[in-house]
């Protein structure tokens, strides 16, 4: 693959910054993730040898690790249980948007 041009990484932010916030409106309605999740695979061969590859990866194991620990949740609410996995899966989901968020906006890569 060719090294990405300056344009080529700049659009590449963007659209890492635009999937961020769709998993940020996925907190409100679910569909936004999903919208995010094929996005993310779709670009993620652009991304191969920049340091957005490492962005993308933190979106998507936020994305599955996320839906794995909501279902485990939702399985489990009516035990109780279920509570605390959901606001700990809430604020996990939340941290992983706002870490990733804020090192893409300071040109930082993510730890893989």
């Amino acid at each position: 693959m060719d090294t990405p041009t300056d344009d080529k990484l700049a659009s590449l932010k963007t659209l890492s910054t635009v999937i961020y916030a769709l998993y940020a409106l996925s907190l409100f309605s679910g569909v936004t993730a999903i919208v995010a999740i094929v996005l993310n695979y779709i670009k993620l061969d652009d991304t191969r040898g920049t340091w957005l590859e490492s962005h993308f990866r933190w979106q998507i194991r936020t994305f599955w690790w996320g839906l794995v620990w909501f279902i485990l949740g939702g399985l489990t609410w009516i035990i109780l249980i279920g509570w605390v996995v959901l606001g700990v899966a809430c604020i996990w989901f939340i941290y992983r948007i706002a870490k990733g968020w804020l090192n893409l906006n300071d040109g930082k890569p993510m730890p893989l």
